[in-house]
C-alpha cells in the first residue's frame, strides 16, 4: 500500500509527481529545491539555499512523523561542485552523527528553476 505523504510546510509539487510517498515503511521523498513554501520565491546563494532545502526536507519527513535520524539515503545535485564544502557544512548540521544517511553527491549542469542544489533523500520507519 502506498500513502502519498503532502505538507504545506514543503512547496507544493510542480509536476506530476508526490513530495513524497510511503511504501512499506520506506518514505521516498522527492528532490526538493530551494522554494520557500511560505512566500513562493526561491532563496538565493548556496548557503541559504541548502537551508531552504534541508527545511522542506525536515517539514516532508515531519509529516510522515520521521526525522532525519530515519534518512537511509540522501542524492545531492549540486550546479557547482566548488559549493561543496558549503552545503556539506550545513547539509552535516541538520544531522546527528551517529545517523548520517548513506550519500551520493553529483555535479549537474542544469536543475529546475535554475537553482544550485536539489536534494532526494529515503527515509525508514524503524
Amino acid at each position: 500500500m502506498k500513502t502519498i505523504i503532502s505538507t504545506p510546510d514543503a512547496p507544493a509539487a510542480i509536476g506530476p509527481y508526490s513530495q513524497a510517498n510511503l511504501a512499506n515503511g520506506i518514505l521516498y521523498i522527492s528532490g526538493q529545491i530551494p522554494l520557500n513554501p511560505e512566500t513562493g520565491k526561491l532563496v538565493e546563494g548556496i548557503d541559504k539555499e541548502t537551508h531552504q532545502v534541508m527545511k522542506n526536507l525536515q517539514a516532508i519527513l515531519s509529516e510522515a512523523g520521521l526525522s532525519f535520524k530515519n534518512v537511509v539515503k540522501a542524492t545531492i545535485f549540486l550546479k557547482n561542485m566548488d559549493d561543496f564544502a558549503v552545503m556539506n557544512d550545513i547539509y552535516a548540521s541538520y544531522l546527528d552523527a551517529d545517523h548520517y544517511p548513506a550519500r551520493e553527491t553529483v555535479q549537474v549542469s542544469c536543475l529546475p528553476k535554475n537553482v544550485d542544489i536539489e536534494i532526494s533523500m529515503i527515509a525508514h520507519q524503524f
